[in-house]
């Protein structure tokens, strides 16, 4: 384990001053940054506490030390510059072990599952622009249903129509999956409020879905593709001025999400000329099958098909992904796939994981490159 100065500095103090602890935990703010190093810290009977996070690579349970003739406990991890970090600490006590958030860190990011704490290494912000300022004008939300015969259901979604949003003009479409997720959990309204405001994005008409089951559907589910073509689009069509043009209109979606993008894209070329993903689920198998599990098998058929006969699925198509996240390989490898059938790429990489702040953190410079508004058009 890295050498925290500021521990050892402690561990001097204690022969002396029996306060040191509660004085050590009152002048500092945890987790403790000493860039690039950065030391977690728990105080509380245990028979052992580790640290728990979702760094692709790392040790997923890391232990930490108690300091000798204390109930504190520290374990100190480095970080480069502008990374971040979910985790929780696991704490072990009379044979029962329990995952908490930190009790020293107040920051929080929550997801579908709860919430993890954070640890935001020196260089990385909260982007202004997606912070709700109230200061952008704010867009309204229409609630449609739409009778589906692909599903044998009344389907659910959700419209964000721009600000000063008038009948008279023609828009740009977005389709999101996991819009409420999106939401929820990656500011996107207040994202498209500020963007739009700022005219780094143009006005445009924003449908979010929301899934039933969302693991079938969004697993390259032909049934899915079906809905959102030949059932949700005429649909918006009739209700919204809508550009006709595919580079005026898009699909955006985050882990499955994303591959439910992708694969309505493959699977009606020439509907959608924009596509951003976002940590998208492409596992393919170069070798032997699939151990994924069956749940996956669309999937990864999909994946496999698409790498030995590539089309362009759309004219443009930004790609994310976390560094830290067990899919950046996958992310990479459909990289040159793409760019080998002529779509025009942008490939992004952050030092963050595969949670909805990482996918929110992207999404300016996603949704300007692929619809860039007034601003980059007049500037660019």
């Amino acid at each position: 384990m890295p050498r925290s100065a500021s521990i050892a500095a402690l561990e001097a103090r204690l022969a002396s001053d029996p306060r040191a602890v509660d004085a050590f935990l009152e002048a500092h703010e945890f987790p403790l940054a000493e860039p690039p190093l950065y030391t977690f810290v728990y105080r509380g009977e245990a028979d052992a506490v580790r640290l728990r996070h979702w760094v692709h690579g790392l040790q997923a349970s890391a232990p930490f030390r108690r300091l000798e003739g204390t109930d504190l406990w520290y374990y100190t991890l480095e970080l480069p510059d502008s990374s971040r970090v979910e985790y929780k600490i696991e704490v072990l006590a009379r044979g029962r072990a329990e995952w908490i958030e930190d009790p020293l860190n107040p920051l929080r990011a929550r997801d579908p599952f709860g919430a993890n704490s954070v640890v935001q290494a020196r260089g990385y912000e909260i982007p202004d622009w997606a912070r709700d300022t109230g200061e952008a004008p704010a867009g309204v939300m229409d609630e449609l249903v739409v009778e589906s015969e692909a599903f044998d259901s009344a389907r659910h979604v959700t419209v964000y129509r721009p600000a000063d949003f008038r009948p008279t003009r023609r828009y740009p479409l977005l389709i999101v999956h996991d819009g409420a997720d999106y939401l929820e959990y990656a500011s996107l309204r207040p994202v498209l409020d500020q963007l739009i405001g700022r005219f780094e994005l143009p006005r445009l008409i924003v449908a979010l879905l929301h899934p039933g089951d969302r693991m079938a559907e969004y697993s390259a589910d032909p049934a899915h593709a079906r809905f959102v073509v030949e059932e949700l689009l005429p649909r918006l069509e009739r209700d919204y001025p809508l550009l006709p043009e595919p580079d005026s209109r898009g699909l955006m979606g985050a882990s499955l999400g994303a591959v439910a993008s992708f694969h309505v894209a493959l699977r009606y070329p020439d509907r959608f000329g924009r596509l951003l993903l976002q940590s998208g689920s492409f596992l393919f198998t170069d070798i032997g099958g699939n151990e994924s599990g069956p749940v996956f098998d669309r999937m990864v058929d999909m994946m496999n098909g698409y790498r030995d006969a590539p089309t362009p699925v759309a004219e443009k198509a930004f790609v994310s992904v976390g560094v830290y996240e067990p899919l950046a390989s996958e992310n990479r490898a459909l990289i040159p796939v793409l760019r080998r059938v002529g779509v025009d790429v942008r490939f992004v990489e952050s030092r963050d994981g595969h949670n909805w702040e990482n996918w929110r953190d992207r999404l300016r410079e996603g949704l300007t490159w692929l619809f860039p508004g007034p601003l980059w058009l007049v500037y660019e």
